[in-house]
């Protein structure tokens, strides 16, 4: 994955409120959350929620849906995944490069 996008989505949940949001929204799961129920359980002003909700799926971590009236916010666990991923993919990778090394002598 493209080293810009993931910046962009880690930029959006380095924000205190924009985490809170998305952990909230991760916590609904697949059916997602109601833009008025969240801004009831976390006690976030309307605009400033819908900003913040913007941040989020400009980076790609979230979609929402209507249903009606109301407006659901939904968790792009895919996405969430290939961020966590990609830090992951390199976990030790230098560690490992450096143990082989000693092991068959390599200078």
């Amino acid at each position: 994955m493209d080293i810009d996008i993931i910046a962009k989505a880690l930029k959006e949940l380095g924000h205190p409120t924009r985490l809170t949001i998305f952990k909230s929204i991760i916590r609904a799961g697949y059916q997602g959350i109601a833009v008025g129920g969240l801004q009831e359980q976390l006690s976030i002003p309307g605009s400033t929620l819908s900003h913040h909700i913007s941040s989020l799926a400009s980076a790609g971590l979230l979609s929402q849906r209507r249903e009606g009236r109301t407006l659901y916010c939904v968790a792009e666990y895919d996405k969430l995944q290939s961020v966590i991923g990609f830090l992951q993919d390199e976990c030790c990778i230098d560690e490992v490069k450096s143990n082989s090394c000693k092991e068959s002598s390599c200078n």
